[in-house]
């Protein structure tokens, strides 16, 4: 996702998943024509070197669920602090737990 009114779209309409390492939100879009994730780091969680190391931590695990995922879904992931911490199978696990709840 790369329009910030994408990302308002979901916040806003979309179904609130929560878990030790992010908080993700999840809505389907019939138009889209596969998954479309987007990641959130605001300043909060570190300088830059430490955001941009989460989020490709985070990008990296979703890569490797996109099969599972179906394409109506727009997810924004929000990571924590703790996600900069946790340990890789950690992370897996948890991004697991989401595509879960998205279903197929």
């Amino acid at each position: 996702m790369l329009r910030s009114k994408d990302y308002r779209r979901v916040y806003d309409n979309g179904v609130r998943f929560s878990g030790p390492l992010f908080t993700a939100f999840y809505l389907a879009n019939e138009e889209s024509a596969g998954p479309r994730i987007g990641f959130t780091t605001p300043r909060a969680l570190g300088k830059a070197t430490r955001r941009n190391r989460m989020k490709r931590r985070m990008r990296e695990a979703v890569r490797l669920a996109l099969p599972q995922i179906a394409p109506q879904w727009d997810i924004v992931i929000n990571p924590r602090k703790a996600a900069h911490d946790a340990s890789w199978e950690t992370v897996q696990k948890e991004v697991r737990k989401l595509v879960g709840r998205c279903g197929n």
